[in-house]
Formats: structure tokens, sequence, C-alpha cells
């Protein structure tokens, strides 16, 4: 999506001298400050940057900010012991930060004097920061996900509200005997954390309860990796969650609405008709649409709600709903994409 300058997105009147100082700053330096997404980000890489991204280990964690502290502040204090690669500030929609961010440092050394110098530093007088090595969590658990829900629906979903997904791994819950949980590994921390996000605020609409979402704890990890794997036919293979399922190629609008027309013309019903429409905007990019399915000579229109994540690949967000809505009408049939492709009609087969 297009960037956001920061500007745009503050409430008026919170902390209105904060704003000046830091609009200030900003023109001084000729740095430039990108929000999107909850956060607000300098570099990732910054001007003049020559080279790969930085080796693993050069993001430290900073946490009990004050919210009204800007990267005014900030980015000159964590650059004098290094050159950043990359600043994400933790942002509200009112304009006050939510109390962490991210510097990532263009080498190791960096990083290592960033924790030594700013761990416990007086930002202000009562007020010490911390300033730890980033955790760099890639996994999410999503629970309470129902039975029936298949390897494919569940990817299909996930590419539609989430980006950077590696693989995804249906178990069977530990906690609940008729009840599957996921785990969901993203590219990067930044991937998983923004999905996180996306999915405790949309609606995947795969069963009548709410899934919850949370960072995969090391234990539950441990736990599911000492099992026999994920105990899902829908998982190929049966991999284990040490070496999951890569993420399939995302399915196409045209080959979801095709095998719900062959679902639809072996049931002697006619063709659905789609309608979407936007209901709410978010800061961030994201839109709520409803959706609603009818197909003549079914009894009731199958309708919804999903979240759309801001467009990032040309793909039209109407075709994003309406493969949701495709993927929903076939639950509601009592009908799922299988995991094997084989598995589909040989109609679909061919698409």
């Amino acid at each position: 999506p297009p960037s956001i300058i920061f500007p745009q997105m503050w409430s008026n009147g919170i902390n209105e001298a904060g704003k000046r100082a830091l609009l200030a700053w900003e023109k001084e330096t000729g740095i430039k400050l990108v929000q999107i997404n909850g956060q607000r980000r300098y570099g990732g890489p910054p001007a003049g940057w020559q080279g790969g991204l930085p080796p693993a280990g050069t993001e430290v964690y900073i946490a009990r900010l004050p919210q009204d502290v800007y990267e005014n502040t900030l980015i000159p204090l964590f650059e004098s012991v290094g050159k950043l690669y990359e600043f994400r500030l933790m942002m509200t929609f009112s304009g006050l930060n939510r109390g962490f961010a991210y510097a990532r440092y263009t080498s190791l050394r960096g990083a290592q004097r960033a924790i030594a110098a700013f761990h416990g530093f007086q930002l202000r007088q009562g007020c010490a920061i911390m300033v730890c090595w980033s955790t760099q969590k890639h996994e999410l658990v999503v629970s309470d996900l129902p039975a029936s829900v298949s390897q494919q629906e569940l990817e299909a979903r996930l590419q539609i509200v989430t980006e950077g997904i590696c693989s995804v791994t249906l178990h069977a819950s530990p906690c609940q005997r008729r009840a599957r949980l996921a785990v969901l590994k993203y590219r990067s921390h930044e991937a998983a954390a923004l999905a996180k996000k996306a999915l405790m605020e949309g609606d995947l609409r795969l069963g009548k309860e709410g899934m919850r979402v949370d960072w995969l704890d090391p234990q539950l990890k441990k736990e599911l990796q000492l099992s026999e794997g994920p105990s899902s036919s829908w998982v190929q293979g049966g991999k284990s969650l040490a070496v999951p399922k890569p993420v399939a190629v995302p399915l196409l609008l045209q080959n979801v609405l095709k095998y719900l027309n062959v679902v639809c013309w072996k049931r002697r019903l006619r063709t659905p008709l789609f309608i979407t429409r936007c209901v709410q905007v978010n800061p961030n990019g994201w839109q709520k649409f409803w959706y609603q399915v009818v197909i003549p000579g079914y009894h009731v229109p199958i309708s919804g709600f999903t979240w759309i994540s801001p467009d990032r690949q040309g793909k039209s967000k109407q075709e994003k709903t309406k493969v949701v809505a495709a993927l929903h009408t076939l639950s509601e049939l009592g009908e799922s994409l299988h995991s094997q492709v084989p598995a589909f009609p040989k109609v679909f087969q061919s698409l």
C-alpha cells in the first residue's frame, strides 16, 4: 500500500509539543518516518544502504518507554553506539507510542553495545528503560479450531488475511477432544506480529466459536514435537512440527469458484451470485467487507464479514473477499477443499 507519513495518523490535541519537536527534527535531518499497521518505521534499509540484510542477532527489543517519547529522542540515542539498519516504534492511533520499539543494527557489535549501554538507562528521572535481545519469535498458535477444518482451507484463508507465512501444521488440541490447533510459522518476527494483530482483529469464519491466537509457547512446542506429530489426515505425509509442510500455492479465485460451481451443479443448484461491500476502513489500510452469496435453489443466502489486508500484490480486495465467501459457502454446503489435489473432481484438477 502507499506509504503513510506519520502526521496524517495523529489525533489533534495529543502531545502537541512532542509532535512539533518530531516534525522539526525530521525536517532538520531529512529523515522520513513511515507509519503503517500500527508501527512507525525508519530505515529498513536506511538511505544509501548497500548490501543485503544484517545477520541474525542484530535486533534489540526496547521496552518501558514513556508514551510521549518519539524518534527524535530515540534514534539519535541508539545510533550513538552503532549504525542503525532499522528502527520500529509501535504506535497507537491517537499518536502515542505503545511503550516498546525494536532497533536493528547493521552489525552484531552495535546490538551488543546498545544492550550494554542502555539497559537500565534513565531516559527520564525515575524512568529506566529495558533493552535486551529481540526474541525474534516467528511462530503463532491458533487454538479452538473445529475438528472439521482442513489444511488447504486454513492455508487459503491465512494467505488472504496475512503475509509472509512459511508453513502451517495442524494438531489435535491437547485441551479439547473435538478441536484442533494450528502452528503458523512466518518468515520474520515482524510478519508474525502483524499476522497476530490481523488474526485477532479479523474473522476467519472457521467455526462457530471465536478462535484464540497467541505466540507459540516453547513448552507447548516441545510437547507437540515429542508427540506423534500432527494427528490430522490433512497434513501431507504426517510431517512433524520440526519439518512443517510448505504452504501451498495461493488459491486462484477462478479455481475456487469453478469448484463451487461443480458442487452446485451436482446438487442441481444454479450458479452462485456474489455481493460484496466494504463497511469499514482502518487507518492502517485494513478493510472490513460484508459478503453475501445467493444460490438460486438453495433455501437461504450465505453471508458474513472478513478483514482484508492492504493490497501489496495488486490483488483486488473484492477478489479476496469472494475467495473467503466461496470457502464459507462450501463449508455451509458440507464441502471442503481437500489437501490433496487428486481428491478434487476431475473438472477441478484441470483448472
